[in-house]
């Protein structure tokens, strides 16, 4: 199991999360200071952590996976258990270069909602690239 600490922002204050992330089970198990603790289980860490947003509209969590153009790839999903996904861009083709682990810091384009994500992600399927 691997422990990673993120930011939150919950009550307006600024503070560390847990998650204990449990790779033979598929589930991430979330800490608060305050002692609150609370496993989400899904078919890869990002649909994990998507449940644990949504499970907790009043937190806003500051890290690449909470951001609306964050979307894991299938291969990503199988190869990374769902940590690394790509930042998309409408219009543009995603690289190597575009991806990026769900729990490193950010603080822009962020929502609890994975539905978001995954609308973004049919907008930019549906977007023509242009030849690079």
């Amino acid at each position: 199991m691997d422990t990673i600490e993120i930011l939150i922002i919950a009550d307006g204050n600024r503070q560390q999360a847990e998650l204990i992330c449990d790779s033979e089970n598929l589930t991430i198990t979330f800490t608060l200071e305050n002692g609150y603790r609370k496993s989400y289980s899904g078919k890869d860490f990002y649909d994990c952590f998507g449940n644990i947003r949504k499970d907790h509209p009043d937190i806003t969590f500051l890290c690449k996976g909470a951001k609306v153009n964050v979307h894991p790839s299938s291969m990503s999903s199988q190869m990374t258990l769902g940590v690394k996904a790509y930042e998309l861009t409408l219009g543009k083709n995603a690289y190597r270069s575009d991806v990026v682990s769900i729990f490193d810091y950010e603080e822009e384009n962020l929502t609890n909602d994975p539905s978001v994500q995954k609308e973004f992600f049919m907008r930019w399927i549906n977007t023509d690239a242009p030849d690079e």
